[in-house]
């Protein structure tokens, strides 16, 4: 080495030792701190949050960072309450998603009490203020007052003795109100139904701002405190090592360029090729290293597709061929230049957790190849200014449009067709835990039928991949209501299994034509999960099968129906481990459809198992013959029509919350 380049090297570490002191003696504490934490499920945390083993790092400690099969909890002030932390966002503005436990209590039991008083956030701090990042405005009236509503688009919820009313409230219409008392809540981002309880939420994103005196703190690279007096007071920032540091940096940094520009003199002179060398070298080398890997038109291993040329696909995205819409998007009927019939989703907004869904669907979707999974066409880049995702077109529409939709006056799916949609929908999930994926928003309204009936299972904005080395996850709970597993609502711990409790509500709509959540029945049937149970447990299976199956006319369908109603009933247990694998769900169930199963008297065990007396049941002991592939088929053709149009593919609102 010649003495130019010692030189420069020991001029180099000397000013680089001289400007690391310079920062580390301005930044305080903060010299002392990484920039990030680890912390569990909720990955990367940093500053105002720090772990409870390193309080002096951040305002608010998360504790329990370090052990996985422990929820994390945070205290927003002094001596408060500990709150079960869902997600913690990135910086500006800081946002932290936490828990209320008895807000969450009050909704589960749907207390009108919650619905009555403006929730507020019970703390303060001196370092920060605190702001509900998504509420709703309702306004909570008497009953004697006899309030009208000025405009449709306003709901009245009724929660003796008072009205609750919500929706479009434009200020016009708050004038309708004024006797009323205006009550603001924590809500979903998507407030869309007209029972407050499906969209007023304890898991309340918080919006955390530094106070003035923290903020000027930080900018001069101190860190917050508290002395023993409870007073403000900023640790290590102050004007002298401001002062310091720019000294360090005035004089530093042109002695850094001038060696800089001697050293490549100096080497330009003894060994830098000439211009005609340097040209081809680089000529030479690798042609893509600069480039987009999206200018090549193709995003993780899917085309991409301009916005202007799916803009004329929908005809302008024309209301007419709106095929559906949901929490994520709206879907709509499209043809490409090539002549190919599609279904484009249009994602709601621009943001950081729209982006999220639509990478994560892209990446599930291209990775994965099933029958009964749909096809990803491709997309718009995620740099464009709306977001895009091109399927297949499926055009037969939603299993739940079938069920109880619009689609259910063209005539009932027969029990055959169900059967053949329980099957093909197990494969798929089945195949999809085999591949370390969790659906993870399970229902009729993402189960597509084509012309053949086979099932096209869709809508992988929620889904995640799941580690293999164990048993659970802690994320937020995601999904739709009434399809949710009690327990990953309940724990936070996200399995398999959640989407075995999922495809437990499917079977029993696939078996009762009813819908998942219902208002219309009685409180404690609301959900038809516990409607099912209860019929069920009671033996009042008539009460719960769609007497067009044939349920008390035809003693194979009945055998057929028993049997899937007892695979349901073992899906639906509250305890994760009661539930069956998919892959065993799916064996049962080809087992069911040829008539081979192995119990000699299914509807003994099964009376037995869920406390059913065998005269309720009025079961013969006969073996059900196996499903005939033609007697399938005509029953499919018989239902369709020469004068089929594009049927809807909708999609009902789905829960969505932060993403992990």
């Amino acid at each position: 080495m010649t003495p130019v380049y010692v030189f420069g090297f020991l001029m180099f570490s000397c000013l680089g030792q001289l400007l690391s002191a310079v920062y580390g003696e301005g930044n305080g504490y903060q010299g002392k701190c990484p920039p990030f934490f680890d912390c569990g499920f909720l990955k990367k945390i940093r500053f105002p949050f720090t772990k409870s083993e390193k309080p002096n790092c951040g305002l608010f400690a998360i504790q329990n960072c370090d052990d996985p099969w422990v929820f994390k909890e945070i205290q927003l002030q002094i001596n408060g309450t500990w709150f079960p932390v869902i997600n913690v966002g990135q910086p500006s503005p800081y946002i932290i998603q936490i828990r209320d436990p008895n807000l969450y209590n009050s909704l589960q039991s749907r207390n009108c009490n919650v619905l009555s008083n403006n929730y507020t956030l019970p703390f303060s701090s001196p370092f920060a203020s605190f702001h509900i990042q998504y509420s709703v405005t309702m306004f909570r009236c008497n009953c004697t007052l006899n309030v009208k509503p000025p405009n449709p688009e306003i709901f009245n919820y009724q929660c003796a003795p008072y009205n609750i009313y919500h929706g479009n409230l434009i200020n016009e219409s708050r004038r309708s109100f004024e006797a009323c008392s205006m009550v603001q809540l924590p809500a979903k981002d998507l407030p869309d139904a007209k029972d407050p309880f499906t969209f007023v939420t304890a898991d309340i994103s918080i919006e955390v701002s530094l106070s003035a005196d923290c903020a000027n703190c930080r900018k001069k690279k101190g860190n917050c405190q508290l002395d023993r007096k409870r007073k403000f007071y900023c640790v290590g920032g102050n004007k002298r090592s401001d002062l310091k540091l720019k000294l360090g940096l005035a004089i530093g940094l042109p002695i850094i360029l001038v060696i800089g520009l001697l050293l490549l003199a100096l080497y330009k002179r003894k060994y830098a090729p000439s211009d005609t060398q340097f040209q081809s070298r680089h000529t030479n080398a690798d042609p893509y290293s600069n480039i987009d890997p999206e200018s090549c038109g193709v995003y993780s291993g899917v085309p991409l597709f301009s916005y202007k040329e799916l803009e004329e696909a929908t005809n302008n995205f024309d209301s007419s061929r709106k095929l559906g819409g949901g929490g994520f998007g709206t879907v709509y009927y499209g043809e490409l230049l090539d002549g190919r019939e599609v279904a484009i989703k249009r994602l709601y907004d621009h943001n950081n957790r729209r982006v999220e869904q639509f990478i994560n669907e892209i990446e599930i979707l291209t990775r994965l190849r099933h029958k009964n999974l749909v096809v990803l066409h491709g997309c718009t880049s995620h740099h464009s200014h709306e977001l895009l995702l091109v399927y297949e077109y499926i055009p037969k529409g939603t299993v739940a449009s079938h069920l109880h939709g619009d689609l259910r006056q063209r005539g009932f799916l027969p029990w055959p067709i169900r059967m053949k949609i329980a099957i093909e929908t197990a494969s798929a999930l089945a195949y999809l835990h085999a591949s370390n994926t969790i659906h993870r928003d399970v229902k009729t309204n993402n189960i597509l039928l084509d012309n053949d009936f086979c099932v096209k299972v869709a809508d992988f904005g929620l889904s995640r991949l799941f580690p293999t080395n164990v048993t659970h996850v802690f994320t937020a709970p995601q999904g739709t209501p009434g399809y949710v597993d009690p327990e990953y609502n309940k724990c936070y711990q996200l399995t398999n299994k959640s989407d075995v409790y999922s495809f437990g509500v499917v079977l029993i709509e696939l078996i009762s034509s009813m819908q998942a959540v219902d208002m219309t029945r009685h409180k404690e049937e609301i959900n038809l999960a516990d409607l099912a149970i209860k019929k069920i447990q009671k033996g009042e299976l008539n009460e719960l099968v769609d007497p067009s199956l044939g349920f008390e006319s035809d003693n194979e369908v009945k055998k057929m129906i028993v049997a899937v109603v007892e695979l349901a009933f073992r899906c639906l247990q509250q305890d994760r481990e009661l539930r069956p694998a998919m892959d065993e769900v799916l064996e049962m169930l080809k087992r069911i459809a040829s008539g081979e199963d192995e119990l000699e008297h299914p509807e003994e065990a099964y009376a037995h198992d869920v406390g059913i007396s065998n005269s309720s049941l009025q079961m013969q002991s006969q073996r059900p013959a196996p499903l005939d592939s033609d007697e399938v088929g005509s029953l499919k053709n018989m239902k369709k029509s020469p004068n089929n149009v594009t049927d809807k593919w909708e999609s009902e609102s789905t829960t969505p919350n932060i993403s992990s």
